[in-house]
């Protein structure tokens, strides 16, 4: 059980990393409810035009470090705090509970210091982002680097961290599945209420794919073709494959690039 919590939680963490850059683009991109793929989407996948200028997210300090300039979309601003304040919080719950690295392991989560002089020091790791905060949070939910190590001059050390304790991973669970549907409702349910064809083909078999959303829920991707598709992924209550949140992902970005590239009528 405590397996599958755990690596069921890495997922959830690997996503909102993968999908961190839509959640600020989507920030500068006015909603627009009733289009799929949604805007802010289409905007981080699209490359190919002159006009658009390159997304820049890697020098940003974290949202929870500054104001952000004339945000168009502020529930997407609101789930971009949201889901990085919950991320850095809960690095620090768990550094707190089994974190035993010297201040020169670059492993090491260092806590905020609001006494001191640089911002950024004052930020501790914080001051990283969101993606080095997730991966550290994955590697405590996965017991990485709790066995003993030796240092260079062959001399055995104890593990730079203890393995989590249950509450611990129950917490980082609810924390995860928190802040993957939060960033979901952003990035994702724009999509449709109600439900539309796709024009890319499944991958498995070919046949018909639909996406079918609700106004507050993540979309859902399934095959057309009934019993005999064999994808592999699992079936919905009437036995067609389906691709659930955050699986169908790919599926609808390759819809995005599909309809991007399809020249418009005047």
């Amino acid at each position: 059980m405590q397996h599958h919590l755990a690596h069921a939680t890495a997922a959830r963490l690997r996503t909102i990393r993968e999908q961190w850059g839509a959640l600020l683009a989507a920030i500068e991109t006015p909603p627009t409810p009733r289009t799929w793929p949604p805007a802010e989407t289409r905007a981080f996948l699209h490359t190919g035009s002159a006009d658009d200028g390159p997304l820049l997210v890697a020098d940003r300090a974290p949202l929870v470090l500054r104001q952000h300039p004339a945000p168009a979309n502020l529930d997407a601003l609101d789930a971009g705090r949201f889901v990085e304040q919950s991320v850095f919080d809960l690095a620090d719950t768990l550094a707190a509970a089994v974190q035993h690295t010297t201040p020169d392991d670059p492993r090491r989560w260092t806590y905020q210091d609001p006494g001191a002089a640089d911002a950024r020091t004052a930020a501790g790791s914080r001051a990283h982002g969101l993606h080095w905060a997730a991966l550290y949070v994955e590697g405590r939910v996965l017991d990485e680097d709790t066995e003993p190590e030796l240092l260079d001059d062959g001399t055995p050390a104890p593990p730079p961290f203890s393995p989590l304790p249950e509450h611990l991973l129950h917490e980082a669970a609810r924390v995860a599945r928190a802040c993957e549907q939060r960033l979901a409702r952003i990035v994702a349910a724009d999509a449709i209420t109600g439900s539309r064809a796709l024009p890319a083909p499944c991958p498995a078999c070919g046949g018909a794919l639909v996406v079918r959303a609700a106004p507050a829920e993540p979309p859902t991707v399934t095959c057309q073709t009934g019993e005999a598709c064999g994808a592999d992924t699992g079936r919905d209550h009437r036995g067609r494959r389906a691709w659930e949140w955050p699986t169908c992902l790919p599926l609808l970005l390759t819809a995005a690039a599909s309809d991007l590239d399809t020249p418009q009528a005047a």
